[in-house]
């Protein structure tokens, strides 16, 4: 079986992502990950906590289905895209989660961009960038996610939810994972107020201090 062992890791991943997040029943979310000019992502039609590695469909970056017996998900054109993206930038970036969180939802469908209320925000890249709504599935999304993502590891989708990149699975279900507890964060604190967002001045000095462990009182 073509890339059995990165199929078998897609279905880890997407049992996690259904288990770990509040998503939505049912084909909840997309995962995806690219060994070489291939990629793995999960099929159409079945719920993520229910997936076999046979399920899930072997592609090219050209959009030709290699092996699998079920189709690609609605999403496999927006993963390929930043797939191919990634590939020809030379990106350290090999999986992609996107996922229908009842957070990630509620905040896609009204803000334009989720602004960085907390210093975690720095590990995606700060603020969040939100795309116009379009209809799943398409290359249009595509293009919308694509330009959202230049230098983010995440972006939400309006009306859909969010979506998060990373240097293996793991990673990527870790930013997923962030990206649905910052919006759930902004949303609770909308409640009382308007929040504060971090300055790109702040971020850098996140950022900085990221590169350190404990160094004292002061490290500047």
């Amino acid at each position: 079986m073509l890339l059995e062992q990165e199929r078998r890791d897609v279905c880890l991943t997407a049992r996690a992502l259904a288990a770990g997040t509040g998503t939505a029943p049912g084909e909840s979310g997309t995962v995806s990950v690219r060994s070489g000019d291939l990629v793995v992502v999960t099929p159409h039609g079945v719920p993520l906590d229910q997936l076999q590695a046979a399920d899930c469909p072997v592609m090219s970056l050209d959009d030709r289905v290699l092996e699998g017996r079920r189709d690609p998900a609605a999403e496999a054109t927006l993963h390929l895209a930043v797939h191919r993206r990634a590939a020809d930038h030379g990106d350290e970036v090999t999986a992609v989660v996107n996922a229908f969180t009842t957070d990630t939802v509620a905040v896609s469908s009204v803000l334009a961009e989720l602004p960085p209320i907390h210093h975690r925000a720095a590990a995606l890249g700060g603020a969040i960038a939100v795309t116009p709504y379009t209809l799943y599935g398409s290359g249009e999304i595509a293009d919308h996610a694509v330009k959202a993502l230049k230098g983010r590891d995440a972006a939400l989708l309006a009306g859909h939810g969010g979506l998060a990149l990373g240097r293996g699975l793991e990673h990527a279900l870790e930013n997923l994972r962030l990206l649905d507890w910052l919006s759930g964060a902004y949303l609770r604190a909308r409640q009382i107020g308007e929040p504060r967002a971090l300055s790109e001045d702040e971020l850098a000095q996140v950022r900085h201090r990221d590169t350190y462990g404990w160094a004292g009182p002061d490290i500047w």
